[in-house]
């Protein structure tokens, strides 16, 4: 889960964003058992109230990863 908000604040930050800057998540999981860790573990990754979020469990994500995360976020100003 750690390299994925890795992954996610480097592209962020390369559109000239950030994570405090997300308006909506998705988050996509091979197993819905990892719900809770990746909800604790997502609350973590904010200052304050994490932004609104959408988590659904998928058959297959590719290279066989276990979590994918998709976000919506406006540019830093």
């Amino acid at each position: 889960m750690a390299q994925v908000f890795r992954n996610l604040t480097a592209v962020l930050e390369a559109a000239g964003s950030d994570t405090e800057h997300i308006l909506k998540a998705t988050v996509f999981l091979a197993d819905m058992a990892d719900y809770n860790l990746m909800n604790e573990f997502y609350r973590r990754q904010f200052k304050g109230d994490p932004p609104a979020r959408t988590t659904v469990q998928v058959a297959r994500l590719p290279r066989d990863a276990r979590i994918e995360i998709e976000a919506i976020a406006i540019l830093k100003k």
